[in-house]
């Protein structure tokens, strides 16, 4: 099945396994969405992943994080630039999730980076998604 975008079927995958209290999902590999990933394993907001990049359909399997209430550690995700639409921001103009409790992630110059790492870098780009 081909997604015309696939960052969202990424987010949704994640956000249906969690509703269902899978321990894991498979999403199609791709560089950006290995990027994403790698960034959630970073903020704590998933246990982590295997890239299963040598298999005949090269995917990830990303293992989801739960609270000791069985509640998903990922309270929200939210697509925020789309291919019909595109969200940039400036350096000076990059946003906070949730009073800085959530993350944004961003594709810049300098790779796929959290908002924070953006800050610290002093580089703008387009916001994929919301993390909290």
């Amino acid at each position: 099945m081909v997604t015309t975008d696939p960052i969202a079927d990424l987010l949704t995958r994640i956000r249906n396994g969690l509703a269902a209290r899978q321990k894991s999902v498979i999403i199609p590999r791709s560089k950006m969405k290995l990027e994403i990933v790698k960034i959630l394993k970073n903020e704590g907001f998933i246990e982590g992943y295997i890239d299963q990049a040598d298999a005949e359909r090269p995917n990830l399997k990303v293992f989801l994080r739960y609270t000791e209430g069985a509640a998903g550690v990922i309270q929200g995700l939210q697509r925020v630039s789309s291919p019909s639409r595109r969200t940039y921001v400036g350096k000076d103009e990059l946003p906070k999730v949730r009073n800085g409790l959530g993350v944004a992630i961003l594709t810049t110059p300098r790779g796929v980076l959290t908002d924070k790492a953006a800050r610290t870098a002093g580089v703008g780009g387009e916001v994929i998604c919301y993390v909290w």
